[in-house]
């Protein structure tokens, strides 16, 4: 069976762009995940621990025969071959790669939440994803994507960074 998931991925330290796409790659190169679609790469600003950097965030979705307890392990072996320390919570980090969606499945485990927690609050996580698929829907939200997003407080802090012209997820991170 092919299920549909939605990634997002971010980065604030170093150089960002080349942990997105080293992430992008790992996620390409995997015989169990095919990438279907990508959001533009959005600049935003930190929430939670503010004392940082800003970060490239987008979303992505993908493909896939995996579980979502095995897409979480290979997406947790990529933050760790690209260098992620778990330090501060909400910290600075060379990637953060998190599942938001798995098909339409709820799961509530201590390794793994599906949908992500907190995805509803924040701009820098639903903008990129509405750009994917606006049509999605949110296990547990009544309201449409657009809605969600109209009450949040933080879009300011997201922005456009390089934007997706309908072309594949590699020619955004091209000069």
């Amino acid at each position: 069976m092919e299920n549909i998931a939605y990634l997002a991925l971010g980065s604030n330290l170093g150089d960002r762009v080349s942990y997105l796409r080293s992430a992008i790659e790992a996620l390409h190169h995997h015989q169990e995940i095919f990438i279907t679609s990508s959001s533009s790469i959005y600049e935003t600003d930190p929430v939670g621990y503010v004392n940082q950097g800003k970060f490239l965030n987008m979303v992505i979705e993908v493909a896939t025969t995996l579980s979502p307890f095995a897409l979480l392990d290979v997406t947790q072996q990529i933050e760790r071959q690209l260098g992620r320390k778990r330090e501060i919570r909400w910290g600075p980090r060379t990637l953060d790669l998190d599942i938001l969606l798995y098909n339409h499945e709820n799961i509530e485990t201590e390794q793994l939440t599906i949908p992500h927690p907190r995805m509803a609050e924040r701009a820098f996580v639903l903008i990129p994803l509405f750009e994917v698929n606006s049509h999605v829907a949110i296990p547990n939200l009544s309201e449409p994507l657009i809605d969600i997003i109209g009450r949040l407080p933080d879009k300011k802090g997201v922005h456009v960074w390089k934007r997706k012209d309908g072309e594949d997820v590699f020619a955004l991170f091209e000069s």
